[in-house]
């Protein structure tokens, strides 16, 4: 097992779209940002409406002052809470195993390595650290970014900062083996980007909370890792939130695990 996952990093270094999705992260972010520094300062909006452009928001002055009161890891939130970072850190993992099947490496891993377990838990081992260089990435980018932009945030503590980026790394980590297990299943990156946008964007979670709504049902939207981002990262979470990350991240975990396990055994190469 420790064989496949020297190979998978060193594949995962050469690999372009590897550092096609770090880009794609870090323009994202840098875009947001900019977005931002654009409706925080009234000169550049007079600018903009100069040029002929219309610029609407009804609450503009409250969004304004709201903006304004930001620290950074409120800031931080802002940007990487969304669901965003985990859509792409899943498109990410599936672009990169399913390299295995487009190429058909996996005939020859799994020819000198039967035992197939192996290659499952190389690439939930590998998924940890892919989600953890895009976290990385978005939290240094949305630190840095405001800088450069002219934004002036409150300063929040380092320790508060990286317990964030922290307690972000579990629930991306086990999104991002979604993928892992639909390119399993598929042998296709297809339904896995999908689903990741679907299901990372909020989609799946607003359909959830129709449904629950509905009939009569407790709010199960709460469980669902875009949801458990978006409500228990921030602010800092204390020993109840925590038990929330860690419960539902493994337990995702667990269930798309188990399903790439089986799937791998099941169905030939």
């Amino acid at each position: 097992m420790f064989n496949l996952l020297r190979m998978d990093l060193r594949r995962l270094f050469r690999t372009r779209s590897f550092y096609i999705m770090l880009g794609v992260t870090a323009a994202f972010l840098m875009m947001t940002v900019a977005i931002v520094s654009v409706a925080m300062d009234q000169a550049k909006l007079d600018a903009l409406e100069s040029t002929g452009l219309v610029v609407t928001g009804g609450d503009s002055e409250d969004m304004m002052e709201l903006l304004h009161g930001m620290n950074q890891l409120d800031f931080l939130h802002e940007c990487l809470g969304s669901g965003f970072l985990l859509a792409l850190a899943c498109i990410g993992v599936t672009l990169f195993v399913n390299g295995d099947f487009s190429s058909g490496c996996v005939k020859n891993i799994c020819f000198a390595r039967p035992r197939r377990w192996e290659y499952v838990l190389s690439k939930i081992l590998i998924a940890g650290l892919y989600t953890a260089a895009i976290t990385i990435l978005g939290v240094l980018v949305s630190l840095v970014c405001p800088i450069f932009m002219g934004l002036h945030l409150e300063t929040s503590s380092f320790t508060e900062i990286l317990q964030y980026a922290f307690w972000m790394w579990p629930p991306t980590w086990a999104f991002s083996l979604l993928g892992l297990a639909l390119v399993l299943l598929t042998r296709s990156s297809t339904l896995s980007v999908i689903m990741a946008v679907v299901a990372g964007g909020g989609l799946m979670a607003a359909l959830l909370q129709s449904l629950c709504q509905g009939f009569g049902w407790p709010d199960l939207t709460q469980y669902l890792l875009n949801m458990v981002v978006r409500s228990q990262c921030a602010p800092m979470p204390d020993g109840d939130r925590i038990a929330m990350i860690l419960g539902c991240s493994l337990g995702w975990a667990a269930l798309y695990a188990a399903g790439s396990f089986i799937t791998m055994e099941k169905r030939d190469i």
